[in-house]
Formats: C-alpha cells, sequence, structure tokens
C-alpha cells in the first residue's frame, strides 16, 4: 500500500509582539507580552472607538469571550482614527463606556496596527498557543467563524500539551459612583423634568429641573432586552430619545438594534420595533415593525407625522409610523460616506443626532464630520450638506460653513433663531451653524465629550457624556473664537485619476526560493469595492497580481478592497521535498478620485519565510 500524501504545509508567521506608547489598560497595571500569554488562543481585536462596526464586533465577542474564557485570551488594540482617539484619558473613557471586559493596548501611533498590516477597522487577529498567526479577519461578522477556529484550536493543542487552560490576565477596574455614568441624550419632559439615558449603565434617569436631582430611574441597570414595569425593565446601551405628541417617550434601545417606549404616567416599557438583531444586507428595509431587524439606532426624533431613526450601523435614516406599526428606510444607500441629493440616492457615515426644526430635519452625521440637513423635496425628500466635506476630513475651524470644521459631533439642537448647535464631540465644544449667515462659531470649549443638548427657558443644557453630568449654559451673543487648527485621518485616502486604474500588486519571494507553480497558477488577486458601484470594471478573482481597473464615473470617493496570495517553494533542484510557503495580504485602500491623481496603485505583498 501507498504511503499516504504529507498534509499540505501551512505557512506559519510568528506574531509580531504587541507596543503601544499608551500601555495597557484593564491589566491591573501588568504589561502584557505575547510570551506571557503563550499557551492562550489569542484574539486581536484592531478597533477605534468611534467606528460604529468595532462596536459591533465588541458585542460579537462577549458570548465567545465567556464561553472559551479558560482558553482564549481577546486583547483590543486601540487604534486612532481622529486626534482625540489618540488621547490617553479618551480611550479609558471608551473602555469603560463600552464595557469592554479584557485588556487592552493603547496604541496611538498605529505601531502594532502596522506590524500587523492592518488596513481597516475593525480586524481580528488570531494567535495560536505557540505564538503563531492562524487567522485574520477584517469588517464585522466574523464571531462564529473565529468561535469554531477556537474549537479546533483547542483540540490541537490540547493534544500535543501546548493549550495553557485557567483563568486570563483581565482585571476588572473598580467601580465608579455617580448618579449618570457616559449619559448619552437627553429631553425635557412636558412637566419641566429632564430624562436623560444613562447608557453605559443601561437605564433612563428622571432628573429634576435642576438637571442633578434624581427623581426616578427606569431600568433594572441589568444589560438586557426586557418589557414591563420601570424597576423590572432592561436596555442595553439606550441612547436617543423623542417625545411624541401622545406624551409617551420613544427610546433608541442601540445595542439591542431596537426601539422602545416608556411612558412617563405608568412607568411601563414596551419594544416597538425591532427582533433584538442587527441588521444584515439583504434584510427587509421595510415591513411590520417588530419583524424588521435594525441596526444601531442612535437617535430618534418626532418629524413630518412619523419618528426618524439615525440608523448608525447602516449609514441611513429610516422612520417608524407608530399608527401603522411600520418601518421604512427613508434616506441613504448604505453606502458609507458624503453624498447629497435624492434621499433615496444619499449616502451618510454613522449618523448619530437628530433635530426637528420647522422643515428641516437636522442631522449630525459624525464618521465625515458633517452637519446635514433633510427637507422636502416634491413627493419626497433631499439630503443637503452644511458643514463638512468627507470621511477624511476634520478639525476645529470657525467662520464660512464651507471651509469650517467638526470633529466627529453626536448631538444636534434646533435654536429659537433658526440656527442650530451642535455637540462638536471630539473636539470638547459646542458650535453653532447660523444658515442665514453661513457661519459656524464657537460656543463654548472645555466641555468633555458633549453628546447632545436641549434648551431649557433661555438656556442650553448640555450632556457632557466623559464628565457624567449636565452642564447649563447660557447662549452667548457672540461666539468664542478659537484658533484653527485642521486635521486629517491617518488612515488617508489616495489620490487617484479617474477611469483606468493599475492595481499592481508588487511580489518578490524571498532569497532562495521561487514561485510554485507545480500545480498551477502560483498567485491569486481578489479585488471588490465600498461602495460596490465605485468599480465600474475589475471586481472579482483572477491569478494575475496586475490588473487594470476601471473606476465609474460619479463616485467621488470609496474604499478598495484587496486580497493578494502567492506560494513560493526553496529553490533547490536537489531536495526532492522543498519546503513551501504562501504569502498572503488583505488591503483596505481608502481612495478619492481626483483630477491628475495616481494612475497606479502599487501594493507590495511582502515575501514573509514561514
Amino acid at each position: 500500500m501507498n504511503a499516504a500524501s504529507p498534509a499540505p504545509r501551512r505557512a506559519r508567521v510568528r506574531a509580531p509582539e504587541l507596543t503601544g506608547k499608551g500601555g495597557w489598560l484593564n491589566t491591573g497595571g501588568e504589561q502584557l507580552t505575547l510570551a506571557g500569554l503563550r499557551g492562550k488562543i489569542v484574539i486581536l481585536d484592531f478597533w477605534t472607538f468611534c467606528c460604529i462596526n468595532c462596536l459591533h464586533v465588541l458585542d460579537e465577542l462577549r458570548e465567545l469571550e465567556e464561553k472559551h474564557r479558560d482558553t482564549v485570551v481577546v486583547v483590543g488594540v486601540h487604534s486612532p482614527k481622529f486626534v482625540h482617539e489618540a488621547d490617553h484619558r479618551s480611550v479609558v473613557d471608551a473602555v469603560e463606556r463600552y464595557q469592554v471586559h479584557h485588556p487592552v493596548l493603547d496604541d496611538p501611533e498605529l505601531a502594532t496596527w502596522k506590524q500587523y498590516a492592518v488596513r481597516a477597522w475593525p480586524t481580528l487577529v488570531v494567535v495560536d498557543p505557540e505564538g503563531y498567526v492562524v487567522a485574520q479577519h477584517a469588517g464585522e461578522g466574523h464571531a462564529h467563524a473565529i468561535a469554531r477556529l477556537v474549537e479546533e484550536l483547542e483540540a490541537e493543542h490540547g493534544a500535543k500539551g501546548t493549550l495553557r487552560r485557567g483563568d486570563g490576565p483581565y482585571v476588572a477596574p473598580e467601580p465608579v459612583a455617580g448618579d449618570l455614568r457616559f449619559p448619552g441624550k437627553a429631553l425635557v419632559l412636558p412637566g419641566g423634568n429632564l430624562l436623560v439615558s444613562d447608557s453605559t449603565r443601561h437605564a433612563l434617569v428622571e432628573l429634576a429641573p435642576d438637571g442633578e436631582s434624581v427623581v426616578r430611574r427606569i431600568g433594572s441597570g441589568e444589560r438586557g432586552l426586557a418589557d414591563g414595569p420601570a424597576e423590572a425593565a432592561r436596555f442595553s446601551e439606550p441612547q436617543g430619545l423623542a417625545l411624541l405628541p401622545d406624551g409617551t417617550v420613544v427610546v433608541a434601545d442601540t445595542v439591542n438594534h431596537a426601539l422602545r417606549t416608556y411612558d412617563p404616567a405608568t412607568g411601563l416599557v414596551a419594544t416597538v420595533a425591532g427582533t433584538g438583531r442587527q441588521w444584515w444586507q439583504g434584510s427587509p428595509t421595510d415591513g411590520p415593525a417588530r419583524e424588521v431587524d435594525l441596526s444601531s439606532p442612535w437617535d430618534v426624533a418626532w418629524f413630518d407625522g412619523r419618528v426618524w431613526i439615525a440608523m448608525a450601523g447602516v449609514h441611513q435614516l429610516w422612520t417608524y409610523d407608530p399608527a401603522a406599526g411600520t418601518v421604512a428606510v427613508a434616506a441613504g444607500t448604505t453606502n458609507e460616506g458624503l453624498v447629497d441629493g435624492p434621499a433615496g440616492q444619499a449616502w451618510f457615515a454613522q449618523p448619530s443626532g437628530l433635530a426637528a426644526a420647522g422643515e428641516r430635519l437636522w442631522v449630525a452625521d459624525s464618521e465625515t464630520s458633517a452637519l446635514r440637513w433633510i427637507e422636502k423635496d416634491g413627493e419626497g425628500y433631499a439630503v443637503r450638506t452644511a458643514v463638512g466635506t468627507g470621511l477624511f476630513d476634520f478639525g476645529h475651524r470657525d467662520g464660512a460653513a464651507g471651509q469650517a470644521l467638526l470633529q466627529h459631533p453626536l448631538g444636534v439642537t434646533a435654536l429659537p433663531d433658526g440656527s442650530v448647535a451642535v455637540c462638536d464631540t471630539y473636539n470638547h465644544a459646542l458650535r453653532r451653524y447660523d444658515p442665514a449667515a453661513g457661519e459656524v462659531t464657537t460656543l463654548a470649549t472645555d466641555l468633555r465629550e458633549p453628546s447632545d443638548a436641549v434648551l431649557v427657558d433661555d438656556d442650553i443644557v448640555v450632556v457632557e457624556s466623559a464628565r457624567h453630568r449636565l452642564t447649563r449654559l447660557r447662549l452667548p451673543e457672540e461666539a468664542v473664537r478659537v484658533e484653527a487648527v485642521a486635521h486629517r485621518t491617518q488612515r488617508e485616502a489616495t489620490a487617484v485619476a479617474g477611469g483606468k486604474l493599475l492595481l499592481d500588486v508588487v511580489f518578490q519571494a524571498p532569497a532562495g526560493q521561487k514561485l510554485d507553480t507545480r500545480y498551477g497558477p502560483s498567485t491569486r488577486l481578489l479585488v471588490s469595492s465600498t461602495p460596490p458601484e465605485l468599480l465600474a470594471e475589475g471586481a472579482g478573482q483572477g491569478s494575475d497580481l496586475r490588473r487594470e481597473l476601471v473606476l465609474a464615473d460619479g463616485v467621488a470617493e470609496g474604499v478598495l478592497h484587496v486580497s493578494a496570495m502567492a506560494a513560493s517553494c526553496d529553490d533547490d533542484p536537489a531536495n526532492e521535498y522543498p519546503a513551501c510557503h504562501v504569502h498572503q495580504q488583505d488591503w483596505g485602500v481608502p481612495v478619492r478620485v481626483v483630477p491628475g491623481g495616481a494612475e497606479r496603485l502599487p501594493l507590495v505583498l511582502a515575501g514573509l519565510d514561514g
């Protein structure tokens, strides 16, 4: 009988060490190393706290962390996009705000991000108990695949004796007392009291008009999805609040992917929209409200006879009709970016704040650092932009709206004179846009991550989320001027020419190796884009590492997703069984189409020895 053929040899790439100038959180002061984690299955979660997809992944990982707590260590590698996210204190706040119950490395200069050749938020990397990278996944929705891989690794390394069971290095921080913890949104109830979403404690809090004295708490404080009386109901990181004409309150129950109602008269909480499951591409986008999945609703507002929903998780605005009991998409395509026009063709990027004012619905579009609005347009609606230019420009600059800059705003409030106040969250400021003058000014600074504001008499009450309080300010007659600062994200877009673009993945086999062509092509190239409409030609899989792409007319920016693989073997004719190696890398390349931009996009596929 012939001997069995040897199993294909899997490339083994040693995982780079974890380094970051910000240091470690949730470890009790210990500085972790991969060597110290040897024997554990390590899942590296490259995330940044502005990113809704990253927040989805945090939620996806909770069950896996709990089920495999004696074999798996999840390590968050915080890799900032915005300047504010590179501030260590902000990372500390985010880890508590989103209840991250695993060690986190603060990597403000993206050192570990670069070592692992990460190109997109979020990205998950799996390291086996012997310290080798065995999988890398960009985006969300990979929890089930990783769970299967974890079970395989447990069996393999359990049999080899290289799996170490026992408690991981997570050390919970000391709990902090206080009536509010990272409050999100607020509204004024008809009697003058203030209702606040106490997001991190999974509850609502009713405060007296002074904004400090607690009248009642709504919700048990335990994460969950449960209706009933105020003391028994459960929420999961609730955010937006809107008062309906009948006096009930609609709540954007963000991590439950649901809309809830709270009746101040009876104290009862009920679910009116959503299934508790996250919406995915291909799912229904309209129908009976309790039968359609939602995705991270972040704010709600009553406008034009319906509840409008800032559906941050899919970059759209939806509506909920309480009379009909239905939901439907109202604006946005799910493509992420800044495109105005008819509502059905517009693009948003994580809309997070809403405010109705007459015939306009104002929108804080956080990831484009933009202030936008919805208005009637014939039989439908149109989307317009007041401040902001796209995904990659942000800062703190006053003046003419066309050149003014914000940084990840989360809240917007209509003012009596027709202007709007913007909670410019990552600038720690309250800004004002005056449509009549077309100018942006600064009303107040030194606010810690303001996320919403409401009018009370002649004052504006600001939700200072990271100071865990409401702050009352007098609306000044003139804005406070601050020094202009402009930024671009560290993940800068590549300027490319329209039309034809040559994608050139450059690969050279390491010394002493050659491409392995014994069984057919030794290279593979897979190309796609976000939005898909960015590519008129060139998407799909092929074996050539050079490909001519054609960018579609009318799409100004997007992300090219490129996955390349090459197989090489030792170049030794005397060796009957040469060692072979697989070199693979994925890229997410933001591109912006500009006149005179590059006509060739080179990407280097590193030749790493396995």
